[in-house]
């Protein structure tokens, strides 16, 4: 089955350019561990024809951390649980703009501010307009914004000030969702990611993996970020974090995250397929076999509540690669 499933990807992806069918992806979902490298070969191929070398880069700041009201399993800002992140208050303009001109000298060319909340007030709304415009005239960053659950309305008025690209996860299947969050609905992220892409922005809608779903579930997941239909998908790896419930969960081995990576890349083959949290604990000093697995994008530095590796190690690494830094645009 191994050849002839790949086979078959690759004539459909690559010489007939269509998608992959919901059964086609299940028959490589379920190819043997022997038969990963072939896997990643393919979406490496396909992700050289449907977005070319170029690699984007992000840098995120956590401009406001902590407290959330939201029970959301696997994160340490929900005040739900008794976790070392406590809250804090909104970084100043200062600070996000000393942030947003470090990214820039790294030559990203997205800024992404990310806030632990269920949605923005209208206070946080203003705030979120005036950042937007300070970061993009003073640094020239695309600017993107992640601040829950959106109403159309402010959908539509981040658009108006400039934001280029708007975070909203599913993070997992809407048959697994209620395992991991109890506090708003998976119909409500649907929602919210409907807004952002009705108000002209681009939809940046990623996933966690290795929360305890199984299989059946990734491939739902998978057919789910399609119905959404994103410009980027982050790929996150469940790093446990300590007073969260699922701080019993052990990583996701490496092998097993290339194998996804290639799944999401040969499911989604013209996205922005990014390197998100999780990678350094999962996949350690393999993470070049990600760059040649599909992904096609990176956020370098630290993340939310979790460091990362240098960014000089990461630019070292596309540089390894002869992948050149870029700024993209993609959507399925």
């Amino acid at each position: 089955m191994t050849q002839t499933a790949i086979k078959v990807a690759a004539i459909a992806l690559l010489e007939q350019r269509r998608a992959l069918t919901s059964e086609e992806l299940t028959e490589l979902a379920a190819l043997d561990d022997l038969s990963v490298p072939a896997l990643a070969a393919l979406a490496h191929e396909v992700r050289l024809a449907y977005a070319g070398p170029e690699v984007e880069v992000e840098g995120i700041l956590s401009a406001k951390t902590g407290g959330c009201s939201e029970d959301c399993h696997f994160c340490s800002q929900s005040a739900a649980f008794d976790t070392p992140v406590k809250a804090t208050p909104f970084l100043d303009v200062d600070e996000v703009l000393a942030a947003a001109r470090e990214t820039a000298e790294l030559g990203a060319s997205e800024f992404c501010l990310v806030l632990a909340i269920r949605g923005p007030d209208q206070r946080i709304m203003d705030r979120l307009v005036e950042l937007t415009g300070l970061v993009a005239a003073e640094t020239g960053l695309n600017v993107a914004v992640s601040a829950g659950i959106l109403t159309r309305d402010q959908a539509f008025e981040l658009a108006a000030a400039g934001v280029h690209r708007y975070n909203h996860n599913l993070e997992t299947s809407r048959s697994f969702f209620e395992r991991v969050v109890t506090t708003h609905s998976f119909e409500e992220r649907v929602e919210t990611c409907q807004h952002v892409r009705d108000a002209g922005m681009e939809l940046c809608c990623g996933v966690l993996l290795g929360m305890g779903e199984t299989v059946a579930q990734r491939l739902e997941l998978i057919g789910q970020i399609r119905e959404v239909q994103p410009c980027e998908v982050p790929v996150n790896f469940l790093n446990p974090r300590p007073g969260t419930p699922l701080q019993i969960r052990k990583p996701m081995g490496a092998l097993e995250a290339i194998r996804w990576i290639a799944m999401f890349r040969l499911a989604l083959p013209s996205v922005i397929l990014r390197y998100a949290g999780g990678r350094e604990i999962t996949l350690r000093d393999l993470q070049a076999l990600g760059m040649t697995a599909g992904i096609n994008a990176l956020i370098i530095g630290n993340y939310l509540t979790t460091l990362g590796r240098s960014p000089r190690q990461d630019l070292a690494m596309l540089d390894d690669l002869s992948m050149p830094v870029a700024s993209l645009s993609a959507a399925i």
